[in-house]
């Protein structure tokens, strides 16, 4: 079903690392500086994945003005100290090191902030194995997973019918089936089985290992 595959896109939070600690402590951080009280933490979860003024503004109604500071505030503690909250998924390093070995060319496409998502990936020593890693800009545009995957075929001239898009939300899924892209879900991220079906993406994996197998034979 995959066909020829020359391109893997990937989602960063949520497929690649587990970035929720880092996530939850910027927010809470936002919110103290705001003064808001939020009594459901697990809930906070919805915010990986989603672009996340978009998140702020869903859940705590608030004003383009607040909702920029809110971005502020989350900015000051993750550039500091929130981005290195994070740990990679089982397998990661072994799978993107099979795909390049395999001739794949591999990408990023996230709504995090590239200049965020570069860190991060160094940090973990995989910014090697990527081509390029997009995401959004600074200033809250390009948050679109329609937009950055658009920006990626475009640019880099990737083309769409030997790509896939691989993520664990339906921003991952959507934003592929809206630039006529194959999609894998995974369900070991912040999505949950019955979101992804929902969107129903091209395959759907649990693990590290059922990626590998569908590119590597």
């Amino acid at each position: 079903m995959l066909g020829k595959t020359e391109n893997i896109l990937f989602d960063l939070d949520g497929t690649l690392t587990d970035p929720k600690e880092g996530i939850v402590n910027s927010i809470l951080y936002a919110l103290d500086k705001l003064g808001i009280r939020e009594n459901n933490i697990a809930e906070l979860d919805s915010f990986i994945g989603p672009p996340l003024r978009d998140s702020f503004v869903k859940r705590y109604n608030l004003t383009d003005e607040l909702a920029d500071q809110a971005m502020t505030y989350y900015r000051e503690y993750f550039s500091v100290k929130g981005l290195f909250e994070n740990k990679l998924y089982p397998g990661v390093v072994e799978l993107l090191h099979s795909l390049t070995c395999n001739g794949y060319q591999l990408y990023v496409a996230t709504s995090k902030p590239t200049v965020y998502s570069i860190q991060i990936l160094k940090h973990f020593s995989l910014d090697s194995y990527f081509r390029e890693i997009i995401g959004s800009n600074l200033d809250n545009t390009r948050t679109d997973k329609t937009e950055i995957i658009s920006h990626i075929i475009s640019t880099y001239h990737v083309p769409a019918s030997h790509s896939v898009m691989i993520g664990d939300r339906q921003h991952d899924i959507i934003g592929a089936k809206n630039n006529s892209m194959k999609t894998i879900g995974v369900t070991f991220g912040y999505g949950s089985v019955e979101e992804l079906l929902s969107f129903q993406p091209d395959f759907i994996v649990n693990n590290c290992k059922e990626i590998e197998s569908l590119f590597v034979k």
